[in-house]
């Protein structure tokens, strides 16, 4: 029975007519209760087995492959060295920030429940999100040895969170701290790609005086798993986003202040270990695989 249950579990629900993307330890025991030739078997037991076998095919991972690997090498290879040496930059004067956004992806909802009109049917509760707004929300983490990140709710009508983040962030904490140069990693998002930037870098030479500079580093096309900001937005979507859901813009706005000064009174730094010589090799793995195909 265990070999059969563990040979379910490795194999695709669709193949066996159940429409899932993936197995859990409850749709499991559920399949498993309508196949004659087994037994009715706990989820929890399932779970045990599958656990021992270190089997777990309700987990998934993503990737992306690199399509073209000198453009991929050209962009990563100067964000990973400010990774490394972010350390020593700073002593320099040289202060290194991941930025990124999430724009108009966070949404307030509302939850109803939608039973069954029949009285005589299950009760069945449909929950039903009803948006009522969006905000926008900035981010930009402190690359070593610093390890805070802070963020910026900006409702959807207000300027961009990256024009606000460099009127109202930027400058006064890099005064703060007394850096001559900001080296800030970006994406590919439209609201700072690099034709977009020429303005914005003499408006900010105008605003601080000419005591700041910028240090612009792209990375690279589909390369998110390279910004150190984007952990920190998936331990908001983890630990916060979700499940919960918010009846008001104000109170998902509160919600995440909270959040974010919870999470920078223990903050720590980062323990980056990707580095430039781990690129080369991944690289130098992918031509030689294609030359042998």
């Amino acid at each position: 029975m265990r070999a059969q249950v563990t040979a379910l579990a490795c194999s695709l629900p669709r193949s066996h007519g159940v429409p899932l993307a993936r197995w859990s330890r409850v749709e499991l025991a559920r399949h498993v209760a309508t196949v004659p030739a087994l037994p009715t078997i706990e989820a929890r037991t399932i779970g045990r087995w599958l656990e021992a076998e270190q089997i777990h095919p309700w987990r998934y991972h993503s990737w992306q492959h690199i399509q073209e690997p000198e453009a991929f090498r050209v962009r990563a290879r100067p964000v990973l060295r400010l990774y490394e040496q972010a350390t020593s930059l700073l002593e320099q004067g040289i202060w290194v920030v991941c930025t990124d956004e999430k724009t108009r992806v966070l949404r307030a909802r509302g939850r109803t429940s939608s039973p069954s009109s029949h009285p005589s049917a299950p009760r069945v509760s449909i929950p039903t999100l009803s948006p009522s707004g969006s905000i926008a929300l900035d981010g930009r983490a402190s690359v070593w040895p610093m390890g805070w990140s802070m963020a910026s709710v900006i409702h959807a009508n207000a300027k961009s969170p990256f024009a606000l983040l460099r009127e109202t962030v930027i400058l006064a904490e890099a005064r703060r701290r007394g850096v001559q140069t900001v080296a800030l990693v970006l994406d590919n998002g439209s609201t700072h790609v690099p034709k977009q930037l020429p303005r914005w870098i003499q408006e900010l030479a105008t605003m601080s005086e000419g005591k700041l500079t910028m240090q612009l580093s792209w990375l690279p096309t589909n390369a998110s798993w390279l910004d150190q900001l984007e952990i920190w937005f998936s331990l908001l979507q983890r630990k916060l986003l979700q499940p919960n859901h918010f009846c008001s813009l104000d109170e998902l706005e509160q919600a995440i202040h909270d959040f974010i000064t919870r999470s920078n009174q223990t903050a720590k730094p980062l323990k980056w270990s990707y580095t430039v010589e781990q690129l080369e090799h991944k690289l130098a793995t992918r031509l030689r695989g294609n030359v042998a195909a």
